[in-house]
């Protein structure tokens, strides 16, 4: 080998690169890069779907354990709806008065039954029942507020009074029922009802009852027969 031939150039194995525009330094290569930094949007869009996904399972369980819970009660408890009757219908008073105006009284007996086994009724103050014919209300009272307990059935004697307009077209109606002996009514019932499950009383309810009767008359202190009856309910429940 030629002693005066040229060696290969190879590259130091340190190099001290200096922070000024030094030109003898060494620039770093060309295809050297920052390394990329990445922010947390990402996670924290992920902690938000996790926490609004354990909120939507929450609430599904709490859901799925009422209804549970509901089914439960209703199994064990299996409520059923009281029923009414009206038993007795008597007229004491009906009354034309010299202004052309009726004055009515009506004792009403009226059969309320409640066949659940574990369940009791306690009956509000704030109750009514009218009584019309033809649209016209031709009297009015209240229930009387008690408790009824389970397996029970009491009768309640309702007193009803009223005075109202009584024009010429509700005397031919009522002379020409009179004259067939079919006389219809309907008397309309609007009471508030706790009730108690146990000796826990639970949300109350306001029951509205309609009864379409007819009787044969109308005439005071004779014997009123009450030739049919219907019934229809409708259950409100009261807000908290």
């Amino acid at each position: 080998m030629d002693p005066h031939a040229a060696t290969p150039y190879r590259p130091p194995k340190y190099v001290m690169l200096s922070g000024n525009n030094d030109q003898g330094g060494l620039r770093p290569p060309p295809y050297r890069r920052n390394i990329p930094r990445y922010d947390n949007k990402k996670s924290s869009s992920s902690r938000c779907l996790k926490c609004i996904c354990c909120c939507y399972c929450c609430l599904i369980i709490i859901t799925v354990l009422f209804f549970a819970l509901t089914f439960f009660l209703y199994n064990l408890y299996k409520p059923q709806f009281p029923s009414y009757k009206v038993n007795s219908f008597d007229v004491h008073a009906f009354d034309i008065q010299s202004d052309m105006s009726l004055s009515t009284e009506f004792a009403v007996s009226v059969i309320a039954d409640n066949p659940n086994q574990h369940i009791g009724l306690a009956y509000g103050d704030d109750s009514q029942i009218n009584v019309y014919y033809s649209d016209s209300k031709l009297c009015s009272g209240k229930l009387p507020s008690f408790y009824q307990p389970r397996k029970n059935i009491t009768m309640m004697n309702i007193v009803l009074k009223g005075n109202s307009p009584f024009g010429s077209g509700l005397q031919e109606a009522l002379m020409e029922n009179r004259h067939t002996g079919r006389i219809p009514l309907l008397v309309r019932v609007k009471v508030p009802v706790n009730v108690v499950l146990g000796q826990f009383p639970l949300r109350g309810v306001t029951v509205y009852v309609n009864c379409s009767l007819v009787i044969n008359n109308l005439s005071p202190n004779k014997k009123v027969e009450i030739l049919s009856a219907k019934y229809t309910y409708v259950v409100n429940f009261n807000a908290y």
